[in-house]
């Protein structure tokens, strides 16, 4: 059975989920009817970060141009150009197990490519979420629907994974940044 979250709730993933050590994070969303003369293409990256909050160089980036790190401890399945259709619109997979000691949280985000050319803003996008399948069953355990709180923002933190002790948890944090991709690569100690 799968649990609805709110902006700010966590939960444990791994403690309450015995033996579960590989997810995929489906992403979601749909952009409004309107006639900017171009189409949307959302972006979803993650973010594998030390304990001081930071990614300390590329490879801990993962996006539609480095689809993996860690030899497969995160792995972007592919850029979707359109998201056209139902359900997960991108999917980011997670193995909890390779996941070096060093990587504290890992924080999955969503841009709009090329969002000020376009005249592009999440005010735009609406039904957005965030989902956690368990990769051995295919159960959903949980799932956080962003709602509509965004306007000029281009680029939103939809979730964070984080380790307490041995387990991982989950927040649900739905936090928008104007300035696209690059805020978020700065925010999370890039260059």
């Amino acid at each position: 059975m799968s649990i609805d979250l709110s902006k700010g709730q966590r939960i444990d993933l791994t403690k309450t989920n015995p033996g579960l050590t590989k997810i995929i994070v489906g992403l979601g969303w749909d952009t409004n009817k309107y006639n900017g003369g171009g189409d949307f293409d959302l972006d979803a990256s993650a973010f594998l970060l030390h304990e001081d909050g930071k990614a300390k160089s590329a490879a801990d980036f993962v996006f539609y141009n480095n689809l993996k790190a860690y030899d497969g401890a995160v792995v972007h399945t592919g850029d979707n150009r359109t998201g056209e259709g139902d359900g997960d619109d991108e999917k980011i997979m997670i193995d909890f197990a390779k996941v070096p000691a060093a990587i504290s949280r890992i924080g999955i985000t969503v841009t709009i490519h090329d969002a000020q050319q376009r005249g592009q803003n999440f005010g735009q996008v609406s039904h957005a979420f965030v989902r956690v399948v368990n990769d051995a069953n295919k159960n959903e355990i949980l799932r956080y629907d962003l709602g509509e709180d965004f306007s000029i923002e281009t680029a939103v933190v939809f979730c964070e994974f984080y380790r307490h002790g041995s387990d991982w948890k989950f927040q649900a944090v739905g936090s928008g940044f104007a300035g696209g991709l690059a805020a978020l690569v700065t925010n999370y100690g890039l260059s």
